[in-house]
This record gives structure tokens, sequence and C-alpha cells, in this order.
């Protein structure tokens, strides 16, 4: 059995989350990609070795020789192209965030639990064994009854045109780089909170360059979640857990395969753990496989994507700036 991956959209990210780890997962083959001109997409298949090149999405969705799509194209598109895809019969592995706001992700999560396909969010990071350790922790009791989660991820994106910052496609740093962190938040923290407060630096009057929010969740624990783009914590990748006996923090729990660093203290006890280096996209690629293939199920579904944009959603209002919009 093997698994038909098209590629909507010639995204800087489609090399890097599975052109390359396809090329180490042998039930799946990157089949095709389509960009908004041929020239683009026949220029994406040259230099990545895709076989296929369509000169539009629909052509694209309408290849009975692929069986998934992968969806980077920007977060504001994310929602109708997903749903675009069920209805041509596709699987779909979508990057984060998952759409636009929380009413579009339960559209989608809608259409695809009509559906037989499998609707996977592309948070990566949540298939390498760095996080489902720390998971393992935290639900183990080591810690103690939770206290504090706290998660960040910062880094600088100078270039201010770039589409990240543009309201009209959904951009704004809680979108981009705060998706991941509240995603933490809610794995690492077992539950998903509710936004006490949120604070804003803004780059134009509706979209953020960083934002700050604290966080209580239903069992009474709380939380922080930090993200920027462009403000003094230039880059930041990183997650705490306090409990009533101990805690652990975790550097770079996002890409752990560039470094990283897990260090659980209990009492008097310190330990550091250490895991493979293999890339986080690989991990996730296994996991989509997976769930089309043997029907196994995901850890990012449609579902879980409503939870962590409902949190997005919050924090914009909590922030006194627009949610977002689809495109």
């Amino acid at each position: 059995m093997s698994l038909r991956i098209g590629i909507l959209g010639a995204a800087r990210i489609a090399p890097a989350a599975l052109v390359k780890p396809a090329a180490s997962v042998p039930s799946v083959s990157v089949a095709a990609v389509a960009a908004r001109s041929a020239e683009r997409a026949q220029a994406f298949a040259t230099r990545h070795g895709v076989p296929r090149v369509h000169s539009s999405y629909e052509a694209l969705l309408a290849d009975p020789d692929i069986d998934a799509v992968y969806n980077p194209l920007p977060n504001g598109l994310h929602g109708r192209w997903t749903r675009a895809a069920l209805a041509a019969g596709k699987h779909v592995l979508c990057e984060k965030p998952f759409t636009a706001n929380a009413a579009e992700a339960r559209e989608v999560a809608r259409a695809a639990a009509a559906s037989d396909r499998v609707v996977m969010e592309a948070f990566h990071y949540r298939y390498h064994p760095l996080a489902l350790r720390v998971e393992e922790i935290v639900a183990s009791g080591e810690l103690g009854a939770l206290e504090r989660v706290e998660t960040a991820l910062c880094f600088p994106l100078p270039k201010f045109s770039d589409i990240r910052y543009d309201y009209g496609l959904a951009g704004g740093a809680t979108m981009d780089a705060g998706c991941y962190a509240v995603h933490m938040a809610r794995v690492f923290g077992g539950e998903t909170p509710s936004v006490v407060s949120a604070s804003a630096k803004l780059r134009s009057p509706r979209v953020d360059r960083a934002m700050t929010a604290e966080l209580r969740f239903p069992s009474g624990h709380t939380g922080r979640v930090e993200c920027s783009m462009w403000s003094s914590s230039l880059l930041k990748i990183s997650a705490k857990v306090v409990g009533s006996r101990g805690s652990l923090s975790v550097v770079n729990p996002v890409a752990p395969q560039a470094y990283h660093r897990l260090s659980v203290r209990v009492g008097d006890a310190r330990r550091t753990e250490k895991f493979p280096r293999r890339a986080t996209y690989a991990y996730q690629l296994d996991a989509f496989a997976a769930a089309v293939l043997r029907g196994e199920p995901v850890k990012t579904s449609a579902a879980d994507a409503v939870e962590t944009m409902t949190v997005i959603d919050e924090i914009y209002r909590a922030a006194g700036l627009p949610v977002r919009e689809p495109s």
C-alpha cells in the first residue's frame, strides 16, 4: 500500500515539511504539485523531483492518481481548500493554523466528520518522541498536581511585506507563531484553557507582531503563552510545566532535531533526557500515512484544531483585536 500526495501551492515550507521526509518514508510519494501558475509549479517540480505538474489547484484535486493533499497555502485559504479537497475525496494534511478562525474550523471539522477521509493539522512537533515524553511525564503525576504551564515561540521576521503580516490572508504573530504556543499549552496542560487577559504589540492596526496571554485551565492551574515575529524576544522556543512536587522545562520542543533539552526536577533530584534527531516532519508523515493506510488515529485532528482556534480567537478578542477572517 502506498500514499500518493499532491501539494497545493509551491510553498517555501513544502520541501522541509513533505518532500524531504517523504524520501525516508517508503509508503509515501510526492506525486504532483499545483501552483498559482504553471511556470511556478514547474520550477518547484524540477527543483524537488516532483513528477507531475498541474496548472491549478482544481486540476490537482481532480487528479484520480492523487490520494491526499498537503495544504500549505496562506492561513486564510486553508479552510476553503481543505473543504474542496474533502469534496474531491482526498485526505488532507493541512498546515497550521488550521483555519482563519474557530467558526471556520468547526465548518471544516463537520465536513471531515461527514467524510471517510483523514484530516490532520500539521503540528509536526506533536508526533516527536520529545513531545510524547513530556505528555507522559505530566500524565504520570511525577510532577504532582499541575500549577502552571508556560509556552513560547518567538522568532524574528523583519520582512514586514511577508504574507504572515497580512490581515487579508489571516496573518499575525498569534496565528503563525502563537498557534504553536497555544497548542503546546493545551497538550502539556492537559486541557483547553480559557483566556484571562492578552496584550499585543502591533505591526499595523489589526495585525499583531507579538502577543502574550494569561490562561486558566478548567482544573485550576494557570498558564501563559508568548509569541512574536518581531519583538525584543528575538528567539525563544520553550515550554515549562510546574507542579506541586516538581517541574520540567524544554528548550526547542518545536524542532528538537536541531537542538533540544528536556530537564526534570523533582525535589532534590534533577535529570535531563535526550531524544532522536530524526526530524519532526518525518514522524508526522509516518502518522499521516498510518492514519490513511491503516486507520490509525491522529493526535492533531480537525476536532483538536477547533479547540486551538477557539483559544486563538479568545486571545485576539482579549487583546482588543478582531479575529481573522477567511480570504
